[in-house]
C-alpha cells in the first residue's frame, strides 16, 4: 500500500466535527502526514501527539475510530510499523470511551483493518511480528485471528514473539488449545520469556497452581526483565501479578502458594529479586488480611541487611500489629545518621513510641519524618499522644529558638507540644516568641500548654496580630475564656474574605458557636455564592457549610434547603461525587426538614460511591421509616440493605455503608444480608476503607471492628425478637 492510497480520503473526513482528548480533531491530518514525513524528529513528535490525543491515558474518543484506517495503512506501508501496531492494539482493547462514542466502535474499527494487520504476523522483523500478534489479539476477534496465531506458533522461534503468541491464544481461546500451549511452555528447557508468559497464562485460564508453577517462578527470578520488552503494560511486574492473581482466587491453598513464593523470594540474597519480592509483599499485605502474619518474619529479617533495609521499611507499615517485633532492628537503624535512620525512627514511632522518644530527642533536627509521625502527620496511627519525654521537650524548645526554623517543622513541633498539654508548659516562652512568625498554629499550642499565661498574648493576637492568625488566636481565646466578642469580630472579617477556604472554616466555626453568633447571619448570607459561582468544588463545599451555619443559627431550614438542592444538582457528574456526598451529609443534618430533597437523594443511590451518604440522608429525612404496608416496607428496607452491602463489597465508601446499615436498623438484615456482612468482616480480602494505600491496613481494621459490632447488634436483636418457646 502506497502513501497516496493511504491518504486518499484523509481530507474528506469531518475532522473538525470530531473530538479527541484535547477538543477538535482538526489537527489529526497534519499529525498523520507528519508520521510519514522524512523528518524523523517530527515523525516521533507526531506519534507522541497521537498517543496523547486518541489514546489518552488509555481512553478512546470518536476521532480514535476514524483514525484507525490511516494508522493501519501506514503500518502496512512500512511507516513506523511496530509503533503503530501497538497503538492500534491499545485502541482496540480500550474500554474507556469518552464523548458518546458507542462502546465497541473503536475495537470494531481495528477489526476492520485485520486484513492489513494479520499478514504482518509473518513479517521478517521479529519486533513487527510481535507487535502484529499483540494488536490482532487485542481485537478479541477469535475466528479470523486465532488460526493465524496458532499457525505462527508452530514455526516461531523468537522467545518474545512466542510469548506474545501464547498470551494471544490465552486471550482468544479460553477453553481450547491455549491450555495445551501453556502446559508445553512451562517446560524447564523453554526460554524464560516464554515460561513466565505461561505462568501468567495458566492463571488467566484458571488452571490449578502446582509445584511446576512454583518452581518455574522461583527459577525465573528476577522476573521483571523477562517482560521488559512485552507490550502489555499491566504485566510489567510478573511476581506482583502472580501473587495478586493467586490471592484473588481466595482459597487457602492459593493464598499459601502466594505467600510461599514471597517467603522464598524475600530470603534470596539478590537485590533485584528482593526488590521484586518486597513490592509484591507490600501489595499482598494491602490486599490480604492474613498476609502480615505470614510474611512479617522474612520481611523484618531484611532490616538487618542495610542494602535491603530501605525498601523493607516501605513495606513495614503494611504489617499492622505484626510489625511490633521489628522494634529492636528499627532501634539499631535509628541509632545511626542520615535519611535511613530517620525513616527507621519514623517506623519506630508507630511500632514502639516509648522506645522512639529518646532517640527522637537525640538528633531532632535530622529527624523530620520521625517528628512528623510523632505529631500524627500526615495521618495519625498512634493510639494516643506521642509519649512525653523531658529530653524531647528540651530538644523541641531548642529548635523553636532557631532563627531559620521553617517548613513543616514549626507545625510539627507546636502540634507535639500541644498534645502534651501542661507538661509542655516550660516551652511557653519559646512558643510565645513565635506567635508573630507562625500565627496560624501557635495559638492552639499556647492555649494547651499554659492556659493562664496564654490569655494576654492571645487577646493581643486576636485584635492586632497578623491578619492570617487572628482567626486561630480568637478561637483559642474563646476556648479558654468563653469571650465571644473577639471571635465574632474575626469571623465577620473571615466571612467577607475573598478566599473560599477562609470562608468555609469561618462558616464551620460560626456553626460551632451556635445561636450566640446570630449576629453573623447577615454576613453568612452575603458570603453565599450565586448560581454562577457554583462551578468549583471549593465554592460548593463552602456554600454547604454556610447553609448549615444559617440553619444552626436561625433554626430555620428554609435557607439551607435551596443551597443543598443546588449543590446536589450541580454535582450530578462523576468528577464532583465527593461534594455530592458532602451535600447528602448536610441534608442528613437537617433531618425530616430535608424531605423535599428525596428525589435527588434517591437518584444518588445509583452511584456506589455516593449511595451510602444518600441512604443516610434518606433515612434521616424519614423516607424509609414512613408507614407503608408491611410487605412494601420490608421490601424497601431489603433493597436499601442490598445496595449498601454492594457498596461495601465494591470498596465504595464501605464505612459509610456500615453507618447507613446501622441507621437502617439491624432488624432490616435478613439471613442472607447477615451472611454477606459476615463475609465482609471475616474474609481474607481487605475492605479498602480509605483512599490512602498507606493507611489501608488500619482503616480495614476499623472496618472489621465496626462490621463485627453491627453483626453483634443484629444477632442480639434477632434473639430478642425471636418468639418465646415453652
Amino acid at each position: 500500500m502506497d502513501l497516496v492510497q493511504v491518504f486518499a480520503d484523509l481530507d474528506a473526513q469531518p475532522w473538525a466535527e470530531l473530538e479527541h482528548a484535547y477538543g477538535s480533531a482538526e489537527d489529526l491530518p497534519e499529525q498523520l502526514r507528519a508520521l510519514a514525513g522524512a523528518d524523523e524528529e517530527e515523525a516521533g513528535e507526531a506519534l507522541g501527539e497521537l498517543y496523547s490525543c486518541i489514546l489518552h491515558q488509555g481512553s478512546v474518543y470518536e476521532a480514535s475510530a476514524r483514525a484507525v484506517p490511516y494508522l493501519a495503512g501506514l503500518a502496512a506501508a512500512g511507516v513506523r510499523t511496530d509503533d503503530l501496531l501497538v497503538l492500534l492494539g491499545g485502541i482496540a482493547e480500550s474500554e474507556a470511551v469518552y464523548d458518546g462514542t458507542p462502546p465497541g466502535e473503536c475495537q470494531a474499527a481495528v477489526i476492520g483493518q485485520l486484513p492489513l494487520i494479520l499478514p504482518l504476523v509473518d513479517a521478517e522483523d521479529a519486533v513487527v511480528r510481535q507487535a502484529a500478534v499483540w494488536a490482532a489479539a487485542r481485537t478479541g476477534a477469535v475466528e479470523p485471528v486465532l488460526p493465524v496465531l496458532l499457525r505462527r506458533w508452530e514455526r516461531e522461534e523468537e522467545p518474545l514473539v512466542r510469548a506474545e503468541l501464547l498470551a494471544g491464544a490465552v486471550l482468544l481461546d479460553q477453553a481450547g488449545a491455549a491450555a495445551d500451549i501453556v502446559t508445553a511452555a512451562l517446560e524447564a528447557g523453554e526460554p524464560g520469556e516464554l515460561r513466565i508468559a505461561a505462568v501468567l497464562g495458566s492463571l488467566d485460564l484458571g488452571m490449578p497452581w502446582t509445584g511446576t508453577h512454583h518452581q518455574a517462578v522461583l527459577s525465573l527470578l528476577p522476573a521483571d526483565p523477562l517482560v521488559a520488552d512485552r507490550f502489555d503494560l499491566e504485566r510489567t511486574e510478573p511476581l506482583h501479578c502472580i501473587v495478586e492473581a493467586l490471592l484473588d482466587r481466595d482459597t487457602s491453598a492459593d493464598r499459601e502458594a502466594a505467600f510461599a513464593l514471597l517467603d522464598f523470594a524475600l530470603r534470596v540474597p539478590d537485590d533485584e529479586v528482593r526488590a521484586e519480592a518486597l513490592w509484591a509483599t507490600e501489595q499482598a499485605c494491602v490486599s490480604s488480611r492474613s498476609a502480615p502474619a505470614r510474611l512479617a518474619n522474612p520481611l523484618i529479617a531484611l532490616l538487618d541487611d542495610r542494602a535491603s533495609a530501605r525498601p523493607a521499611l516501605s513495606a513495614l507499615d503494611k504489617l499492622g500489629p505484626y510489625a511490633a517485633t521489628a522494634a529492636p532492628a528499627l532501634t539499631a537503624l535509628a541509632a545511626d545518621g542520615g535519611d535511613l535512620a530517620d525513616r527507621a525512627l519514623k517506623a519506630l514511632v508507630v511500632v514502639d513510641p516509648e522506645r522512639a522518644a529518646p532517640l527522637l530527642a537525640r538528633d531532632l533536627p535530622e529527624r523530620p519524618a520521625a517528628l512528623g509521625a510523632a505529631c500524627g502527620f500526615p495521618y495519625d496511627r498512634l493510639d494516643g499522644p506521642f509519649p512525653y519525654h523531658p529530653e524531647l521537650l528540651a530538644a523541641a524548645r531548642a529548635r523553636l529558638t532557631v532563627p531559620e526554623l521553617d517548613g513543616n517543622e514549626p507545625i510539627h513541633l507546636t502540634r507535639l507540644l500541644a498534645s502534651w498539654g501542661e507538661r509542655a508548659a516550660p516551652a511557653f516562652p519559646e512558643l510565645a516568641a513565635l506567635l508573630g512568625r507562625f500565627p496560624a498554629f501557635v495559638p492552639v499550642a499556647l492555649a494547651a500548654v499554659d492556659p493562664g499565661r496564654a490569655v494576654v498574648p492571645l487577646e493581643e493576637a486576636a485584635v492586632s496580630g497578623p491578619e492570617q492568625g487572628r482567626f486561630a488566636a480568637a478561637r483559642a481565646l474563646h476556648s479558654l475564656t468563653g469571650d465571644l466578642e473577639p471571635l465574632l469580630t474575626v469571623l465577620a472579617a473571615e466571612l467577607a474574605a475573598d478566599d473560599t477556604h477562609r470562608i468555609r472554616q469561618a462558616a464551620r466555626a460560626t456553626a460551632d458557636v451556635g445561636k450566640d453568633a446570630v449576629v453573623l447571619v447577615p454576613r453568612l448570607r452575603a458570603a453565599l455564592g450565586t448560581d454562577d459561582d457554583r462551578v468549583t468544588t471549593p465554592r460548593l463545599d463552602a456554600d454547604l457549610d454556610i447553609a448549615l451555619a444559617l440553619w444552626r443559627l436561625t433554626g430555620d431550614p428554609g435557607e439551607a434547603l435551596p443551597v443543598i438542592a443546588a449543590v446536589l444538582e450541580a454535582t450530578d457528574t462523576e468528577w464532583m461525587r465527593w461534594t455530592a456526598v458532602n451535600a447528602a451529609r448536610a441534608a442528613a443534618r437537617l433531618g425530616p426538614a430535608a424531605a423535599a430533597l428525596r428525589p435527588a437523594l434517591e437518584r444518588g443511590l445509583a452511584d456506589p460511591e455516593r449511595a451510602p451518604s444518600m441512604a443516610l440522608a434518606l433515612l434521616a429525612t424519614g423516607a424509609a421509616t414512613e408507614h407503608h404496608a408491611d410487605r412494601a416496607h420490608h421490601a424497601d428496607h431489603a433493597r436499601l440493605a442490598d445496595t449498601l452491602l454492594r457498596c461495601a463489597e465494591r470498596d465504595a465508601d464501605p464505612m459509610g455503608a456500615l453507618e447507613a446499615l446501622a441507621a437502617l436498623g439491624p432488624e432490616s438484615l435478613a439471613e442472607p444480608e447477615l451472611h454477606r456482612l459476615t463475609s465482609l468482616a471475616e474474609r481474607d480480602h481487605r475492605v479498602w476503607s480509605t483512599g490512602l494505600e498507606s493507611d489501608v491496613v488500619s482503616s480495614d481494621a476499623r472496618f472489621q471492628e465496626a462490621a463485627r459490632a453491627l453483626l453483634r447488634t443484629a444477632t442480639a436483636s434477632r434473639r430478642t425478637d425471636a418468639p418465646a418457646t415453652d
